[in-house]
């Protein structure tokens, strides 16, 4: 599918768009750096610019989408919560945004939490990964200020909040689970991780 004329300087971007787009149509293994170009309308070699190879480039994609998740992320949790309802609407919006993000792009998912990455790339790959860890971690930290939920440590209580959206965006990405909505799913489980937090 040709890709729409990009601005001078933005072809990097152009580039991972359009690869974001092939990997969900086509699959990781058909991603093709020449059929981009293509599309574009550059030359063949012209990704090499940006991206020195394949992995290079679903190297920037996987990272890209842990910067895109990390907005979704902040956008859904804005502003301190100042009673518990608030803090646990923040909560429900949290899981919401992480789960509605995966089932937009499930193959990206998938290529984000992938171990098949350049080990050049871990770095850049985990910074971006703690950086939607943390925002999960604002919002448990909030809740415990204003006494939404009991104590604990922040960190373990945000990696296990985090370990069960992507559970659910798994199960409910991959069809695995059809007899309940993902979003009946999601509430559930925000729920039942909530009531378990309670001081």
């Amino acid at each position: 599918m040709p890709i729409h004329s990009y601005h001078h300087g933005d072809l990097r971007r152009t580039l991972l768009e359009a690869a974001a787009a092939s990997i969900e149509a086509n699959g990781v293994e058909a991603l093709s750096l020449r059929q981009l170009a293509r599309d574009a309308g550059v030359s063949h070699a012209a990704p090499s610019r940006h991206f020195r190879d394949k992995q290079a480039l679903l190297d920037a994609l996987a990272e890209d989408g842990f910067n895109r998740l990390t907005v979704s992320l902040d956008e859904a949790t804005q502003g301190a919560p100042t009673t518990p309802t608030e803090a646990r609407q923040r909560f429900d919006d949290l899981a919401r945004s992480y789960v509605g993000f995966a089932l937009a792009q499930p193959t990206l998912l998938s290529l984000m939490f992938s171990l098949k990455h350049a080990p050049s790339a871990r770095a850049e790959l985990l910074a971006a990964g703690h950086a939607s860890m943390e925002l999960t971690m604002r919002v448990v930290v909030a809740a415990q200020e204003i006494g939404a939920i009991g104590p604990g440590d922040p960190q373990r209580i945000a990696l296990v909040a985090f370990a069960t959206f992507h559970g659910v965006a798994i199960l409910t990405s991959g069809g695995l689970i059809d007899e309940v909505p993902a979003a009946d799913l999601v509430a559930t489980a925000s729920e039942l991780f909530w009531n378990g937090l309670q001081p």
